[in-house]
């Protein structure tokens, strides 16, 4: 379901609450976009330690190897930070949530051509965020299909509990993790134009498949909050912001992680 309202209605916040996203457009003018894209090739062109390491002379068998995920880029670039709390998106994540919003992670995927997708997941399984949820923004950079890996959501399953994840298939996922869904449901995909925003629950599981092109990229401006009325959260993602910049830290939930853990890296949790 699209919507192009900036200020959600009740029919647009049940088919959050029943099938556990939305996907909502015209809450970036293309000047934001492209100032977010300036901000990332230029980002991709250095190494920043903790952040984004990518190997500049990696071999095309791995495209992730040259243009791996960034992570927390709020951390180190004000532009970064600034669309974290981007006011619009800000405003339809209080809807969704019924009260104000604290921004938790920033990241930005590259997907090149020919990379691996990452294996059906759910994010509050990281982001540990009690009582109450995560919600993601996930802002489509380029436009995202089934051929350059788009997303994929599993309607419905944010109403299920947060499950204890198998070992993903190394050669189709970049992470490690592998939610499997229920079995009267399946992964559907989300088909985005450049701009759009995704939002969805943190149990709802979801994923995304190889991207399968040889000349377009996939990149997402992914963004992560919690409620403001949540007392804990996985360390990993503290401190959290509230809309106007100010830090909020929660208590440390010991549990959880980065969102989604590489074959070849282990994260201190």
């Amino acid at each position: 379901m699209k919507v192009s309202l900036q200020t959600l209605s009740q029919e647009q916040k049940d088919f959050f609450e029943t099938e556990g996203y939305l996907i909502v457009k015209g809450l970036f003018s293309p000047d934001d976009i492209a100032e977010i894209e300036r901000t990332f090739e230029e980002i991709s062109h250095h190494t920043i330690p903790g952040h984004f390491e990518p190997d500049m002379d990696a071999e095309l068998n791995d495209p992730l190897k040259r243009y791996p995920r960034v992570m927390h880029p709020h951390r180190f670039n004000e532009t970064a930070k600034q669309y974290m709390l981007h006011k619009p998106v800000m405003e339809v994540l209080a809807d969704l949530f019924e009260e104000p919003a604290l921004a938790a992670q920033s990241m930005f995927y590259y997907k090149p051509p020919g990379s691996r997708g990452q294996a059906l997941h759910q994010d509050n399984f990281y982001l540990k965020v009690e009582p109450g949820n995560c919600i993601a923004a996930w802002t489509a950079i380029d436009p995202a299909d089934e051929e350059n890996g788009g997303l994929l959501v599993v309607p419905k399953t944010n109403h299920y509990e947060i499950i204890c994840p198998e070992k993903a298939n190394a050669d189709e996922s970049f992470t490690t993790h592998y939610v499997k869904p229920p079995k009267d449901q399946k992964a559907i995909p989300t088909i985005m134009e450049k701009g759009d925003v995704l939002f969805f629950n943190g149990n709802l599981i979801h994923g995304s498949y190889r991207n399968k092109t040889k000349d377009r990229f996939r990149r997402a401006f992914i963004c992560h909050y919690a409620n403001e009325s949540a007392a804990r959260i996985s360390h990993h993602y503290r401190p959290l912001f509230r809309a106007d910049g100010t830090p909020v830290d929660l208590e440390m939930n010991p549990d959880g992680g980065p969102c989604g853990v590489e074959h070849d890296k282990v994260y201190p949790h």
